[in-house]
């Protein structure tokens, strides 16, 4: 037989009771903890910051006084930007203008470590540059998305050395695509993304990641005078642009061969060409197959292929995982090959773009009425090269660079070789088009030994 049980609370004790109740309640219901403090913002800036860096460095600013063409001495100036880690073993991207000129490049990890960095590849056509430090341990790199599916009004990060304050983050949206931006008279973007996260000096080379914390830019520009106005190079293109840099460095040790067909960063990396007679046709490689590893490193695109070829030497054997026609992986093996000895004339094709040819002396003064002594007929100019963006055509004729005439190749071997070509970019050109006399500059994409 069940007895009920009656038991007697004060009323204050059944109070207390309700407001714990409730309080669990409320706490259940709208999620009053730490967890509620954690957003997508917070998990997006904590896992890309350890792959933002700090870069400082000083150069001389060069300043002509009055109405005189000599320059002075020049004076020593502070710059700041921000890096972004691409590979582990030290290869930072950046943009070009952070480092151009810069005497010593003291590179701040996100705990505090410094190193100085050695710039190795860079191009100022797309103001981006690659530098290098060699850290004590393995760094943490970015993650890649895409900047082919951007939406205006998505939200968006950006991370930098704003002002010098360093790892300073900033949030806001996309506010407009391919945007056309000039920001000087020499450096003109014309694909780029607006955003109103505040981006300031310094900030110029950290990335713009979106809300799941991958970089979908690189933070390179300010309206100045304007507020929430701020722009960056679409991913795509940063991913492009870097492959190119990396494969100038590897292409100064190695030679392989291939060649593939334009891709976002999430991939597939196709081939669509294979040098004959190369290390690839040798492996088997073909046109159409999918790159999926090489050397036991996942590979989605050009970047991935050129990280993998980092540090290798020549006769090296590298795994590569290819599919074929759609179906299961195959294995191939790659042999790294020395690269093949350049002709000065293959030289000058690669640099500026130009095909060029003596003019013999008595030629050149019967056709042309001018003061220069001599030139190089320009027969051929390659497409996407410095010298087409500069509006360069067949029958033009070359006549100088930088401060010295170019009546002869060795002229142009003599200029571009020397040990400090470096400051003179971007290389001012002369050339005669008729009798008319025009002047350039190439912006040439230049290389530095490691």
């Amino acid at each position: 037989m069940l007895t009920r049980c009656c038991l007697r609370f004060p009323a204050w004790s059944i109070s207390v009771l309700c407001v714990l109740v409730w309080a669990t309640g409320l706490s259940a219901t709208f999620g009053l903890n730490e967890d509620l403090r954690e957003t997508p913002i917070v998990r997006a800036i904590r896992s890309a910051r350890p792959a933002v860096v700090n870069i400082r460095g000083e150069k001389s600013l060069i300043t002509t006084a009055g109405n005189s063409t000599r320059p002075d001495a020049g004076r020593r100036v502070n710059g700041m930007g921000t890096g972004v880690v691409i590979d582990e073993r030290g290869y930072i991207i950046t943009n070009h203008h952070v480092v151009d000129g810069v005497r010593e490049i003291e590179v701040t990890l996100h705990d505090g470590t410094r190193y100085i960095g050695k710039l190795v590849a860079r191009d100022p056509k797309t103001d981006l540059a690659i530098i290098k430090i060699n850290p004590d341990q393995p760094l943490q790199v970015i993650q890649i998305g895409t900047s082919a599916d951007l939406m205006p009004g998505e939200s968006v990060i950006a991370l930098g050395n704003a002002y010098g304050y360093e790892h300073t983050a900033t949030r806001g949206i996309i506010s407009a695509l391919h945007r056309a931006v000039q920001v000087s008279d020499s450096q003109y973007y014309d694909d780029l993304i607006q955003t109103d996260a505040s981006i300031n000096p310094g900030n110029s080379g950290g990335p713009l990641l979106n809300i799941n914390g991958e970089m979908i830019g690189v933070n390179v520009a300010v309206r100045a005078g304007a507020q929430g106005i701020g722009f960056a190079i679409p991913v795509d293109r940063v991913v492009e642009a870097a492959a190119e840099l990396l494969a100038q460095i590897n292409d100064q040790k190695l030679y392989y061969g291939v060649r593939f067909r334009s891709a976002p960063p999430t991939g597939p990396l196709t081939v669509s060409e294979v040098d004959p007679n190369s290390p690839a046709a040798a492996a088997g490689l073909q046109p159409g197959d999918v790159i999926t590893e090489v050397a036991n490193r996942k590979v989605r695109n050009a970047l991935d292929f050129q990280r993998a070829l980092l540090e290798k030497s020549a006769d090296d054997v590298l795994p590569v995982v290819v599919t074929r026609n759609g179906e299961g992986n195959q294995q191939l093996m790659l042999t790294l090959s020395k690269p093949k000895t350049a002709t000065l004339d293959d030289e000058i094709w690669m640099m500026l773009g130009l095909r060029l040819e003596p003019i013999p002396e008595e030629t050149f003064r019967q056709k042309f009425q001018t003061r220069y002594r001599g030139g190089l007929l320009i027969t051929e100019v390659r497409s996407g090269s410095p010298a087409a963006a500069q509006g360069l055509r067949p029958g033009d004729v070359l006549v100088g660079m930088h401060l010295w005439e170019t009546i002869s190749l060795d002229n142009v071997e003599y200029i571009i070789h020397r040990p400090d070509f470096a400051s003179f970019l971007p290389l001012k050109f002369f050339l005669l088009r008729g009798n008319e006399t025009y002047y350039g500059y190439f912006s040439v994409a230049l290389r530095s030994e490691q």
